[in-house]
């Protein structure tokens, strides 16, 4: 249910995506900065769901609002790690495009200004939904593990790109967009210099943990966004392409979410030994990720074409979409699988918290993986306007 909500509205935010080529063509560069903000999200706020459902898991977690708890400490540092790495997002997205290059690249400080603005606007509602499943898990005995990873992503991929072109539409105006950019840059590296050597102990680690695996989980999506830049004309002549790469994408990265949750909860609960090689249990948990899959490559195909065809946007066709959606899926899924575990394993072997550690792994490398796939399978298939 979960994975299938994820699909559906992720096929809505490629709605969005492919509706809005006008917009990154006017904008060069932006769309550099869309798969890293998306991802952001996710990882911030899966990596948020899993210390909540390991904290419920152990007994330690309680609804409660007090400052030095659980919750609280959680709530305000995956804020400050929204702020900070947002103006990070805006700084590598202009510098990944002065490198390589891209004509007339709209100016830092705007790009700053968009990824902090929209990122601030999206992470409110996910954040709010996120403590709303912790809730029920606790009232209705969820397992939070399941949940969190398709929601969140869910959440992220729906809810930010048009916070994105929101913020978008202040680039232009003289001096506002330059000086909220850099309002809010300074404000974010303030909160975060604040989060990372605050009294709160929990605030404090999570903090200082998890900027480096944020920050390369910031670089593998720039580059993801990369991809799509230097493909912009054949994506805005196929919006169809558009459309299914959220859910293309997103997709993987639940998939891998729901397995490493699952690995690092049992990993904090002893039920499961870090090893070089997967535990029948971790082999069943791998292969009932890969069947899960094929349905929602399937859907998304199908989806992905008919929301397109529905919405005027052009598409290669329903057979063209399914062989690049399952032949990009089944790659995509299977690298996730390995990046799970092993990501998983790693973080318990150079003993860092598996729950900070292991969605941004799965997501962010999924959103450069999944990306070059589709790209690969497109070009692979021969598809062109």
């Amino acid at each position: 249910m979960a994975l299938g909500l994820n699909s559906s509205t992720s096929i809505v935010a490629g709605l969005v995506l492919g509706s809005i080529t006008g917009t990154f063509e006017r904008l060069p560069g932006l769309l550099i900065l869309v798969p890293a903000a998306i991802g952001l999200r996710g990882n911030v706020f899966s990596t948020f769901g899993n210390r909540l459902s390991t904290a419920i898991h152990t007994g330690q977690f309680q609804l409660s609002w007090r400052r030095d708890g659980v919750l609280a400490q959680n709530v305000l540092a995956s804020m400050i790690l929204t702020a900070v790495m947002s103006t990070v997002l805006g700084l590598l997205s202009k510098g990944v495009a002065v490198a390589v290059g891209v004509e007339r690249s709209i100016g830092v400080l705007d790009l700053v200004m968009i990824s902090v603005l929209g990122g601030l606007l999206a992470s409110v509602v996910v954040l709010v939904a996120s403590v709303g499943l912790a809730w029920g898990a606790v009232r209705f005995g969820w397992d939070l593990d399941n949940v969190v990873a398709p929601v969140v992503s869910t959440l992220g991929d729906v809810l930010t790109l048009p916070a994105l072109w929101l913020a978008s539409l202040l680039v232009g105006i003289p001096i506002v967009a330059p000086a909220l950019g850099a309002a809010l840059g300074l404000l974010s590296i303030a909160a975060f210099a604040y989060g990372a050597f605050a009294p709160l102990r929990l605030l404090r680690e999570i903090t200082r943990e998890s900027w480096p695996i944020l920050l390369a989980a910031a670089v593998l999506s720039t580059l993801a966004g990369l991809v799509l830049e230097q493909r912009l004309a054949l994506l805005a002549a196929l919006p169809a392409l558009l459309v299914l790469q959220p859910a293309f994408v997103s997709s993987a990265g639940a998939l891998g979410g729901i397995l490493s949750s699952r690995l690092s909860s049992r990993l904090h609960l002893g039920l499961l030994q870090p090893s070089p090689t997967p535990s029948r249990e971790a082999r069943l948990d791998a292969a009932s990720i890969l069947l899960l899959g094929l349905p929602v490559y399937v859907f998304n195909a199908v989806g992905a074409h008919l929301a397109a065809v529905a919405a005027g946007l052009e598409s290669p066709g329903l057979p063209a979409m399914l062989g690049i959606s399952l032949t990009g899926g089944l790659v995509s899924v299977l690298f996730v699988i390995a990046v799970a575990y092993y990501g998983t394993i790693a973080a318990v072997t150079l003993r860092v918290d598996p729950d900070t550690y292991g969605i941004p792994i799965v997501t962010s490398s999924v959103d450069f993986a999944g990306s070059v796939a589709l790209v690969a399978v497109v070009l692979a298939y021969g598809i062109t306007p």
